[in-house]
């Protein structure tokens, strides 16, 4: 006669098993989050109860249990750093849409179009649109800045102006001027396009910031000709992904969070 074995006692799934299921339900929602249409619409609170939810799921390393600071951000797991793949195509339609735009102006060499780690870069010729040693907007810039202006429409990056100089010493139109160094000169510059784009433009002035860097961000040798005419710029950067968010009081009238420069 056969033996018979008893049936186990434990009913229901095994407790690992829960705690694995649970731990892919959490995971897919996390990464239906991450792939919706929405995601760029994400805000710190949400990204706080996403982070909430998985806390305690994914196992300890260094840096402790959740995507914080440690050997996961070093990693680049960090959720505040993973792509959007939204906002890539959204930006990469800008580059395109800017290229496009521009294209006269590219191939006369009054105007680069370029992309880095900042963001959309569009680099201005300072010989064409202001005259040596002056802070003044020629009347052959405004088109062009106006044409610019036209891709602020409907975004809320911030938009950074950039004066540069090259390396040589104020001649004798700035000094007329009153600039002292390449600094006050390349200041001068960038407040101008600033001042252009709210004044005529009618761009948010919450957008916008202005900052001189004088002669010591070249791109090019300042050794040449050539290249301090090409030193000689200022850049409009459309930051990737800094965006302006007004303040839920109305009575603070302040972009939120802190600027761009974080």
């Amino acid at each position: 006669m056969g033996k018979k074995f008893e049936k186990s006692k434990q009913k229901g799934a095994p407790p690992w098993m829960v705690s694995m299921g649970d731990m892919n339900n959490l995971l897919m929602c996390f990464f239906i989050v991450l792939m919706g249409e929405d995601v760029v619409k994400t805000q710190a609170e949400d990204i706080q109860l996403i982070m909430s939810a998985i806390k305690g799921n994914v196992g300890i390393m260094d840096g402790g249990k959740t995507f914080a600071r440690g050997k996961l951000a070093e990693m680049g797991h960090n959720l505040l750093s993973l792509p959007s793949t939204t906002r890539e195509r959204t930006f990469a339609k800008g580059v395109k849409r800017a290229q496009e735009l521009f294209r006269p102006e590219i191939r006369a060499k009054q105007v680069r179009v370029t992309e880095d780690e900042r963001g959309l870069v569009i680099s201005l010729s300072s010989d064409i649109y202001f005259d040596s040693g002056s802070s003044r907007l020629k009347p052959e810039a405004k088109p062009v800045l106006k044409k610019l202006s036209g891709l602020f429409t409907g975004i809320t990056n911030f938009i950074r102006v950039e004066g540069h100089t090259d390396s040589r010493p104020i001649g004798t139109p700035g000094v007329r001027e009153g600039f002292e160094s390449n600094w006050d000169l390349s200041s001068a510059r960038s407040i101008s396009v600033v001042r252009y784009f709210i004044e005529d433009e009618r761009v948010n002035p919450k957008q916008l910031s202005a900052v001189a860097f004088g002669q010591y961000r070249p791109i090019d040798d300042n050794n040449t000709p050539e290249g301090r005419a090409l030193n000689r710029r200022v850049d409009i950067v459309i930051l990737h992904d800094r965006m302006l968010q007004e303040g839920k009081d109305p009575r603070i009238s302040r972009p939120l969070p802190d600027e761009e420069w974080r």
